[in-house]
């Protein structure tokens, strides 16, 4: 028996409430309806809530398990996994908020974990983040993972960042588990090609921030993308300018790079950089807006990825956002 379970619990039964994050990795769409269905049946017997949040696929296959159960609330996959993460997060807890007393919100979750190195990076870090972003609420989810079509690397995720594994025999302890500060720390940045370019704009020794943020707009203008994904980005670059003015160390240096569908910029001090590895996935003051904080926070929200780096004289944040091209 595991210690988060008690005598007479089922397989899939609710404890005190506070996060559970289980995943299931299946072979068969028997197996996943089997299993995520009793997940959403058994919780909703209890009096907890009940949420899908899958590709329209597994969608249909649960919904069909679960007999359409209008309590059931089937979320679009699309726009909570394929948005940034702090969407995903910030979705989550408002559900959270929903709950009733002494009980959870169960949730099927699907991550897409996009179709870029970065992209599948950033959800992998969303894995392990949710471990203690929502530690004390009043979460369980499921992740469930299809062994024929995911690639290894999605299925090394699953088994190092869900602290207790599903099958049709029971809920057991993962062996496999890794600390969430140590699995974010064992991520590479992944490299970026345009970074080795000439950047469109370079300054190495920020003193005048005023006329900084003028160059970067006029320089922005000239960028066929959507305008207000522009203007969230100027937001990200003036505010992490700013962090690196206010934390970090002087000298402060900006590089921004355009491509079609594409910038990124580095902003680079010489101080060490965050220590806390959940940095900017949440606001650092939690509720308390006005105590500050909230840089890596906004980046996060506003920019696709968001890399921190530290390097021999000093630290760096990556800011990149994408977008399809007009056709010219």
């Amino acid at each position: 028996m595991h210690p988060n379970e008690g005598p007479g619990d089922g397989v899939l039964t609710c404890g005190a409430p506070g996060f559970r994050h289980d995943a299931l990795l299946y072979d068969s769409v028997e197996e996943l309806a089997a299993v995520a269905a009793t997940f959403l049946l058994e919780g909703l017997a209890v009096g907890d809530g009940a949420v899908i949040a899958v590709s329209p696929g597994t969608a249909g296959v649960l919904r069909e398990a679960v007999g359409d159960n209008p309590l059931v609330l089937v979320l679009d996959q699309h726009s909570l996994y394929r948005s940034r993460t702090p969407t995903a997060i910030t979705t989550f807890r408002g559900l959270a908020e929903q709950a009733s007393p002494g009980r959870r919100i169960r949730v099927v979750g699907e991550v897409d974990f996009g179709t870029s190195i970065a992209d599948r990076t950033e959800w992998q870090r969303y894995e392990a983040v949710i471990n203690h972003a929502f530690a004390t609420s009043p979460l369980w989810g499921l992740c469930v993972f299809d062994t024929r079509r995911a690639p290894e690397t999605v299925l090394a995720t699953a088994r190092s960042t869900h602290p207790h594994l599903v099958t049709p025999a029971g809920r057991e302890g993962n062996p496999d588990y890794v600390a969430p500060a140590s699995y974010l720390a064992s991520l590479p940045v992944p490299d970026e090609p345009l970074e080795r370019t000439a950047p469109a704009l370079a300054v190495e020794d920020v003193t005048d921030f005023i006329s900084l943020r003028r160059a970067i707009r006029a320089l922005l203008t000239t960028v066929d993308g959507p305008p207000d994904l522009i203007e969230d980005y100027l937001l990200a670059v003036d505010e992490m300018t700013s962090n690196a003015a206010r934390h970090g160390r002087r000298p402060v240096g900006v590089r921004l790079w355009t491509a079609p569908g594409q910038l990124v910029c580095t902003i680079r001090d010489a101080g060490a950089g965050p220590t806390d590895p959940f940095a900017g996935y949440g606001p650092a003051h939690g509720e308390d807006l006005s105590a500050g904080g909230m840089g890596l926070w906004l980046a996060r929200q506003l920019c696709n990825h968001v890399a921190l780096r530290r390097h021999g004289d000093g630290s760096s944040v990556r800011l990149s956002v994408d977008w399809t091209p007009s056709p010219s």
